[in-house]
């Protein structure tokens, strides 16, 4: 009895163990026919900013070449090179003798010419009283009206050279005309200007506001305004939201505007001229700086951000895997732009709605099928760049 319990549990044991050595195969080819499970994301469209990066130079808002408008020996500079002037500060003064010379002779010039009006007019005078009993002739008569006049224009003339000698001491004290920074002087004490030319002294410089001028590409600014008459890219009324990178990298805190945009294309180098303009209240920005401009032109609707894993590139395209209707992975083609937010964004080659795999692309094969498995939409990237 014993004997035959013991072959009855052998043989139990065995058919167990057969069974699942067979059950075994069929589970590991169940799970091998499972489509891999692969991370994707719903492909949606936000509002971007279409920016573009280009160099400028810094310029002051006004600049003024200070002149010597009288001839003249320097006797003294008034201002230290640097300052902050106010229009109308002296900058240098000039010696006078000679032209307060000039303004005594034209005051003795002037006292002459009023002696002869007044024995003009007198004779003048005693003339009319004469021609009423023809005591004096017609010709004699016309003469002393002529005498008069002649008079009255020579003091005329006397008091104009009085008054330009009058100007000329005054321009011996050679003053700012605009508000600014004074520049280093260009002459130094006991120099002869104004002799045959009006010397150049110095320049004042306005440095708040500034230039900056730059130029656009004929070809980027005729894309740019197709895409907004096509409607691909809205307008932003005109108002261009413009910063400025410093050449230390760093963004600039006051933003600028557009103040002047060229109506023609510059024959030489086929790009428009454009000028922006910026506060500089601390000075930082020096006029003939080179510096950078980011400027936000227009806002694209329908731009698609995708992460940067999602994207493969080579030397000659950039793709991204697509689960298509049937489950299956496909290889498209894209056309990429810039990185926004650790994202690209993609020009051409995606639409709404389409899922795009997001991890391990580098490995994927085409034509599988697989399982997606959709991430939470990428919305809170896309708010940051929207305008």
């Amino acid at each position: 009895m014993s004997r035959f319990f013991v072959s009855t549990v052998s043989i139990t044991t065995l058919l167990l163990l057969q069974l699942s050595a067979c059950s075994k195969p069929e589970q590991a080819t169940q799970a091998a026919g499972a489509p891999p499970e692969v991370e994707v994301i719903a492909v949606q469209t936000a509002d971007i900013p279409a920016e573009v990066e280009l160099p400028g130079r810094v310029e002051a808002y006004r600049i003024a070449e200070v002149r010597a408008r009288v001839s003249g020996i320097v006797s003294k500079r008034l201002y230290q090179e640097g300052q902050a002037v106010k229009a109308g500060t002296p900058l240098f003064t000039l010696n006078p003798e000679q032209l307060q010379a000039s303004k005594l002779e034209a005051d003795a010039e002037l006292a002459r010419t009023e002696a002869n009006l007044v024995n003009a007019n007198d004779k003048l005078q005693r003339y009319q009283a004469l021609i009423g009993d023809q005591s004096v002739s017609q010709r004699d008569y016309r003469a002393a009206q002529a005498e008069a006049q002649l008079a009255k224009a020579e003091v005329a003339a006397a008091q104009a050279k009085l008054n330009r000698a009058k100007l000329d001491v005054g321009y011996a004290n050679v003053t700012s005309p605009i508000d600014g920074v004074a520049r280093r002087a260009l002459v130094t004490e006991g120099a002869l200007v104004g002799k045959d030319e009006a010397t150049h002294m110095t320049t004042v410089e306005q440095i708040n506001p500034v230039y900056v001028n730059f130029s656009q590409s004929s070809s980027e600014v005729f894309a740019l305004r197709k895409a907004l008459r096509d409607g691909q890219l809205k307008g932003s009324n005109g108002q261009l939201q413009i910063a400025l990178i410093l050449p230390d990298g760093s963004t600039y805190a006051n933003t600028g505007k557009l103040s002047f945009s060229d109506v023609s294309v510059n024959q030489t180098t086929d790009s428009v001229v454009m000028r922006a303009i910026f506060e500089n209240p601390q000075q930082e920005l020096m006029p003939g700086a080179y510096v950078r401009l980011n400027i936000r032109q227009a806002t694209n609707p329908h731009a698609i951000l995708i992460p940067r894993d999602a994207l493969m590139r080579d030397q000659f395209s950039s793709r991204v895997w697509v689960v298509n209707s049937k489950s299956e992975l496909e290889s498209r083609e894209v056309q990429t732009g810039r990185v926004l937010d650790k994202q690209w964004v993609i020009e051409q080659g995606l639409q709404a709605g389409e899922q795009v795999v997001v991890t391990n692309a580098s490995t994927q094969t085409a034509g599988i099928k697989v399982t997606p498995k959709l991430l939470k939409t990428n919305a809170p990237a896309l708010s940051k760049v929207a305008p």
